[in-house]
């Protein structure tokens, strides 16, 4: 072990490593025996490729070069393709028209050029059509319209609209014999973790929607994941309880199937998420309790849970045919890879991993839970990693710097699976916290909705205790602590070093900074969520004004970086542009990173390498810490 202060560490995951061998598994179709999932590649520009497993285990791409299935429906996207006997449809992003793909033959589009957006289909063969999530970005003058649509199979015969009427729709899913259809639809100001609505109709013999009727939801409860059975029944995901649990419904009342103090759903950012599927007459599921999933089957009868015992803690995109279920699994040790799990014998086949190459089990620092105590006498959660090297040890009377993690969403969590971007910092000696704080899912709704009227507050309470906790505990150095986040995560901690005096850096990934901006320039699906979080806009705009770092930078006294997508329509360059002018005009030190054609997120292998080394060059330079490793630098003002 050679010893060299923290932080200056040589470790061997790099960002180069990171940006070119990390890839990130997405939405996963099954069509009879054939296997398909969606790819985020990095080292060919972020493009999304559909990619096919067969039966022999042959794996092949489906999208040629030039096409990228990816939709931007509410900006998030997800569900840009489904598969029915071998075609493909999917969104293409350069124009969001969909393409049809059969086996080897080149795409071709189905759906006409203009302003349209297309998600979360699913193929009505009875009709000849997809039925999916349209998103109308025609009108100029008030935001885009939400419906859903029929999209001909040949592209001969226009869309038609099938549902419309509220701001929003989601998971569009049919029963066995295409006579029934049920969808998830809601309203402003709710997002659809806040509430929405579970709608039934029967489709008549033209293929129209008739006798529509709520048979779940509402303004205070939240639906998760619509899936028909075969026998007729619907199941699904509620939070009426106070948790997102199962039920199910056969023409009556809804009926819970395990009702438990755990979470069976996840926060709807993107659509054909899933956290359960239906296997003849059982359904597998996945749940979260205290920051872990579980992977489990549900006899529907009986309504007995029974665990499936594997090594993964993280479950993602569950779906199921005959005997097995394919999905998404992680641990802190192994990063996510698509697997399938035989449900009689148990046995797992990885199909595929996002990361190729086998890093050292030394070199990797595993998650723990801890809790700890925050404003207004509650408790939140968070996941510590101490730094870990094979190589390399700190000096016995040293302490490590800590870097602080918040999430974005905010209402999303942070996982347990091993994340890269996380080790990267432990194998360089620097400790992780990664908060979970009070608006972060997987904890009940309670839990969730401790944020509502409180962004901005107890969030950041919660990262600026939890670094306090560490520091008491005598486990961190408190006079080299960081914090980071994107999105609104980056407002955290904008917010963090802004109204509290504890870090001394801090990086803001595409975060906001002034929230009036925010509610007056961001796109239609979030256009409203800062009413729950905040209060309603323009009454309450000296809330508003009270919780934008940019009007306190007065206040605010340490070293910041800012990394910025040019292209972003969630959170638009000019928040990073105000604090960064800001910041100059204080001659506070001060770096902007900004990434041409990058949007809400960096997919760009450079880029990616290029973020993660300035933003461990500038800690370097504000703590005084000499790097093991040769990285870029990046200009900073104001630093003497």
């Amino acid at each position: 072990m050679t010893t060299a202060p923290y932080g200056a560490w040589k470790s061997p995951i790099t960002a180069d490593l990171i940006a070119s061998v990390a890839i990130g598994l997405g939405q996963i179709v099954l069509d009879r025996d054939d296997v398909y999932w969606s790819e985020l590649r990095p080292t060919e520009g972020g493009r999304s490729v559909i990619v096919r497993r067969t039966m022999d285990g042959a794996i092949n791409d489906v999208t040629p070069p030039g096409f990228n299935a990816r939709t931007r429906v509410h900006e998030y996207g997800g569900g840009a393709f489904t598969v029915s006997d071998g075609a493909v449809y999917f969104s293409n992003f350069a124009d969001q028209r969909v393409y049809r793909q059969d086996h080897a033959r080149a795409p071709r589009p189905i759906t006409p050029e203009g302003s349209w957006r297309y998600a979360d289909g699913v193929v009505d063969r009875a009709r000849n059509r997809l039925v999916c999530v349209r998103e109308d970005h025609t009108p100029t003058d008030r935001e885009a319209i939400n419906a859903v649509v029929g999209v001909d199979l040949d592209g001969r015969i226009a869309p038609i609209v099938l549902v419309s009427g509220n701001d929003f729709y989601s998971s569009p899913r049919l029963n066995a014999d295409g006579s029934k259809l049920a969808w998830l639809a809601w309203n402003h100001p709710n997002m659809p973790w806040d509430g929405c609505e579970l709608w039934v109709a029967t489709i008549d013999g033209g293929g129209a929607v008739r006798d529509t009727a709520r048979i779940a939801g509402g303004d205070s409860e939240s639906m998760f994941q619509p899936e028909w059975a075969a026998d007729g029944s619907l199941y699904f995901v509620s939070d009426r309880s106070g948790w997102w649990n199962l039920y199910r419904w056969r023409g009556r009342a809804a009926e819970p199937l395990c009702e438990m103090a755990a979470e069976f759903g996840v926060p709807q950012w993107n659509f054909a998420m899933s956290t359960f599927a239906v296997a003849g007459d059982t359904i597998v599921c996945a749940y979260t309790q205290r920051g872990r999933w579980r992977l489990a089957t549900l006899n529907p009868a009986t309504k007995a849970l029974a665990v499936i015992e594997v090594p993964y803690t993280d479950f993602s995109m569950i779906r199921a045919a005959g005997d097995h279920v394919v999905c998404h699994a992680a641990s802190p040790m192994e990063a996510a890879a698509l697997v399938r799990i035989d449900l009689a014998t148990r046995d797992v086949e990885v199909l595929r991993r996002s990361i190729s190459i086998a890093i050292e089990p030394a070199d990797l620092s595993p998650p723990e839970p801890i809790e700890f105590s925050t404003s207004y006498d509650t408790t939140a959660h968070a996941l510590y990693y101490a730094p870990r090297n094979r190589g390399w040890c700190g000096p016995p009377d040293e302490r490590p710097p800590l870097l602080v993690v918040s999430h974005g969403g905010p209402t999303a969590a942070t996982s347990s699976a091993l994340n890269l971007r996380i080790q990267y910092w432990t194998s360089r000696g620097i400790a992780v916290l990664d908060v979970n704080y009070r608006g972060s899912t997987g904890y009940g709704r309670a839990y969730r909705e401790r944020l509502n009227g409180q962004w901005g507050i107890v969030d950041v309470d919660d990262c600026v205790n939890g670094a306090r906790y560490l520091v008491k505990g005598g486990v961190v150095d408190g006079n080299r602590l960081a914090i980071r986040g994107s999105s609104a995560g980056g407002y955290t901690t904008l917010c963090a070093l802004t109204f509290h005096d504890l870090f001394g850096a801090g990086a803001s990934y595409y975060g906001i900074g002034d929230l009036e901006a925010l509610a007056r320039d961001t796109h239609k699906f979030e256009s409203r969520y800062e009413e729950r979080l905040i209060g309603p806009y323009p009454a309450r705009a000296d809330v508003y004004r009270a919780r934008s770092p940019v009007h306190f930078t007065d206040k605010l006294s340490c070293p910041v970086i800012f990394f910025q997508g040019l292209d972003d329509r969630v959170v638009p360059p000019n928040q990073a542009e105000a604090m960064v002018a800001a910041l100059r005009a204080k001659r506070l030190p001060v770096a902007y990173v900004a990434f041409a054609g990058e949007g809400h997120g960096f997919r760009r292998a450079e880029n990616i390498k290029r973020s993660l080394e300035a933003e461990l060059y500038f800690y370097s330079r504000i703590f005084g810490v000499t790097l093991a490793d040769v990285v870029a630098g990046v200009s900073i003002d104001n630093l003497d």
